[in-house]
């Protein structure tokens, strides 16, 4: 008789998610059930015969993170079909997911990290995976190609040391999403207990600064807006889109705004 199995790999197992990562994370939301009682961790023992299952709509992307990128694609206007891509914190390949999806011919997925790329998105030809890679000494001798457009979503270190190297990297006129996140470039006074950054005039600082550098480095801020999700501990993320060139950026009065949406919703 086949034993228990965890909750999260049964999620898995049964196409109920993606990844071992976003069904780990369906639980820690309340959303996955046994029978009629709620799953209380992702280690949790499910007998065979045990009905499992999940409250509310199901997410077809490898991670819950893949919800950030998607919504920069949809707000800022960004079409990748065709293009050639740069993940930059790939980890499970939320981002690279979304990038396939609508239609990229190719994703360079980098990541300090190892062993962490969902298989499907390892095993897909258009996908270069590029493990063991400190973003901060990515080259154009690393690539075939210029990038068309790029994204990334990286933690424990700051975008003004991750911009010098990959902005180099994208042709003219190209695109890059980098998602902010404020308990990463603020003050370590100004970061609360668990590392959560509530404080509005904080994130103002945080983003601004950010803007700033972007300036520094003849890139133009042509978007802004909130993350959908907040990060692991409640962290409110914003994202940020820079070109070389636009028409007209966004400006200070714009990114006030979309920073007191992003309060309301997920902070008051």
């Amino acid at each position: 008789m086949e034993g228990n199995m965890r909750v999260d790999e049964r999620l898995v197992k049964e196409g109920l998610a993606a990844s071992l990562e976003l069904a780990r994370a369906l639980v820690m939301e309340g959303r996955v059930f046994v029978g009629e009682e709620r799953a209380q961790k992702p280690s949790q023992g499910v007998k065979p015969e045990a009905r499992v299952w999940v409250r509310g709509e199901l997410h077809p992307f490898v991670s819950r993170g893949a919800k950030k990128l998607q919504k920069a694609l949809d707000v800022f206007s960004i079409d990748v079909r065709g293009a050639v891509c740069l993940d930059v914190g790939a980890s499970t390949g939320g981002f690279t997911d979304v990038m396939l999806r609508a239609g990229a011919a190719r994703v360079y997925a980098v990541d300090v990290g190892y062993n962490q790329l969902d298989y499907r998105l390892r095993s897909d030809p258009r996908v270069v995976v590029m493990e063991r890679q400190n973003a901060r000494y990515l080259s154009r001798e690393m690539f075939e190609q210029p990038m068309d457009f790029a994204a990334t979503d990286v933690s424990f270190i700051s975008l003004k040391k991750i911009l010098p190297a990959c902005l180099p990297l994208l042709r003219e006129g190209a695109r890059f999403v980098a998602l902010i996140k404020p308990q990463f470039e603020a003050r370590r006074e100004d970061v609360g207990p668990k590392g959560v950054v509530r404080d509005m005039n904080v994130h103002r600082a945080v983003v601004l600064d950010i803007v700033e550098f972007a300036h520094k480095c003849e890139w133009k801020v042509s978007g802004f807006d909130y993350s959908p999700i907040t990060g692991p501990e409640g962290n409110v993320e914003f994202l940020l889109e820079i070109r070389q060139k636009c028409v007209k950026e966004v400006d200070q009065k714009e990114i006030y705004n979309a920073i007191a949406l992003a309060h309301d919703k997920f902070i008051k």
